[in-house]
């Protein structure tokens, strides 16, 4: 600020003199408040633009995968009762679950922070958009996640839910989003021919017609039916090339269907359009020898705080071996939400037999009815969200 020459024709008298002093003075300070304002809104308007690219290099150089959980009180980021969306057999705290301690556990990567989920920004950057999760009820389990974090921050929104076999849809009405769950638990076809279930492990095309249709982000899941067997076996024969079988090693047999997966994504899926992102095997917990802790149960019952550390002493799924492998061959790029370690030290999370699937006399003998499989909501999922939030904004 340039200051005009002060021009103080003061006689001798004292009292003239000391106010020219005053008048120069006051002048000099004004100028020097103006500047330091001037330097303050500068700094502020660095800092503010400086934020989200230090998240982008903090999480650049980190792997957000690893780490531990840590408690926090802030959590969970939405009630239950606010939600009514979830479905019965996630939804432990309605069905009986009395402690609350497994909902204020936040998950804290090894070298950086993770940014916070934040419903609304969601809401803005997808305007106009779709999510669409697709896969099996684990699938599920994070679609309704996701539905409850972003409601808790708009309840006052008009929305809509159409649920449909096998797609159903959430929607966001004044933001134009839609967060959509497709049930494809094997992602591959399975027809009914004569009476059997087939699982056609080189074709998806009957699933597939939906996915490629104004999405903007897919989410895709697959994993636990490919184990299941005698009465929870999905299907009746598996189709390779045009052959037959009773049975075959599953694991080549799901390494057959996601490669099918892995072509059609390759092949349908423009990159610039739309996001894609495969959700890692989400861990079960049955067998409690593979956790340090004494065991209260014989699974997960009665489990009532996470695994501490980073380590998690039970087996590493071959599935994600697998998943890994046919990611890394795959042309378009495809974020792979490595959330299995993280789960895997989350024994608590699960519905048990804090679920409305279950009758009181299934509730009555948990060593067989737990389900050490799903997961509570809130909890679990809401981290799988804030993971796939971080993926696709940061």
């Amino acid at each position: 600020m340039a200051l005009k020459p002060l021009l103080c024709a003061c006689s001798s008298c004292k009292a003239l003199r000391l106010l020219c002093f005053l008048t120069i003075f006051l002048t000099l300070f004004q100028a020097q408040i103006t500047l330091s304002a001037k330097l303050v809104g500068l700094k502020n308007h660095h800092n503010s633009h400086a934020k989200k690219s230090d998240i982008k290099a903090n999480l650049t150089s980190c792997n957000s995968y690893v780490g531990n959980w840590v408690q926090d009180d802030t959590y969970p980021m939405y009630q239950y009762s606010k939600c009514p969306f979830i479905d019965s057999g996630f939804n432990c705290q309605m069905y009986g679950r009395s402690d609350s301690d497994y909902l204020k556990y936040r998950w804290k990567p090894a070298t950086c922070e993770l940014p916070r989920f934040n419903g609304l920004n969601f809401l803005l950057k997808m305007r106009g958009k779709t999510v669409m999760f697709v896969g099996d009820s684990l699938g599920r389990n994070q679609w309704e996640s996701m539905i409850c974090m972003v409601l808790a921050v708009a309840p006052g929104s008009s929305t809509q839910m159409l649920k449909g076999e096998p797609l159903s849809t959430f929607k966001f009405i004044d933001y134009n989003v839609t967060i959509s769950f497709y049930r494809a638990q094997y992602l591959v076809d399975i027809d009914m021919v004569n009476g059997s279930r087939i699982l056609r492990l080189d074709e998806i095309s009957d699933n597939s017609n939906i996915w490629k249709t104004s999405v903007d982000v897919l989410s895709f899941n697959t994993g636990h039916w490919w184990t299941h067997k005698g009465d929870q076996q999905g299907w009746d024969y598996m189709e390779l090339e045009g052959v037959l079988y009773q049975d075959m090693n599953r694991l080549d047999a799901f390494e057959r269907g996601l490669r099918t997966w892995a072509r059609w994504v390759d092949t349908n899926i423009n990159p610039t359009m739309t996001q894609v992102f495969f959700q890692g095997i989400s861990p079960t917990h049955y067998i409690p020898g593979e956790w340090k802790s004494p065991p209260v149960s014989k699974n997960c019952y009665g489990e009532m705080v996470p695994i501490t550390g980073s380590f998690y002493s039970g087996p590493y799924p071959d599935q994600m071996k697998v998943v890994q492998n046919v990611i890394r061959d795959m042309t378009t790029t495809t974020h792979l939400l490595d959330i299995t370690t993280l789960s895997q030290l989350r024994k608590d999370a699960h519905p048990s037999i804090y679920s409305g699937d279950l009758s009181p006399a299934q509730r009555a003998n948990p060593n067989r009815s737990a389900d050490c499989s799903h997961w509570c909501l809130p909890g679990l999922p809401d981290t799988w969200n804030q993971l796939l939030y971080t993926e696709m904004f940061f």
